[in-house]
């Protein structure tokens, strides 16, 4: 499975920004898909994710409310909506799918990473 991100950039205190993650064609059946962040000096978390197929959602604490993950089946794609972004926002975001094989075998896949920058 490869992730294309995009949509990643510089923003100001406030402001809002969408990425996008197009996941290619491939014979893994993807369970989950997630958007991380890691931002200098720290360790990659786990923004939010939305599985398949019931697509229930989930976000880390600081990001409720703000941030909204979606996904278009159709185009195999997923989506995050950030509104009232803030400095501490500021990290490289990473789109990543959890999938599994014929033989039930799960694999992480990542994407190559998108900057986010939030200026004050």
């Amino acid at each position: 499975v490869q992730l294309v991100e995009s949509g990643g950039g510089l923003v100001q205190a406030g402001g809002s920004l969408r990425l996008s993650c197009a996941a290619s064609e491939s014979t893994f059946r993807i369970n989950f898909m997630a958007w991380h962040r890691q931002a200098p000096g720290k360790q990659r978390e786990l923004v939010a994710g939305v599985t398949s197929p019931s697509g229930n959602t989930n976000y880390v604490d600081s990001v409720k409310g703000r941030f909204t993950i979606s996904r278009d089946n159709a185009k195999n794609t997923i989506y995050l909506q950030m509104n009232s972004l803030q400095p501490e926002d500021t990290a490289v975001y990473y789109c990543s799918a959890l999938a599994s094989d014929d033989l039930g075998r799960g694999t992480w896949h990542w994407g190559q990473g998108t900057q986010v920058t939030v200026s004050s």
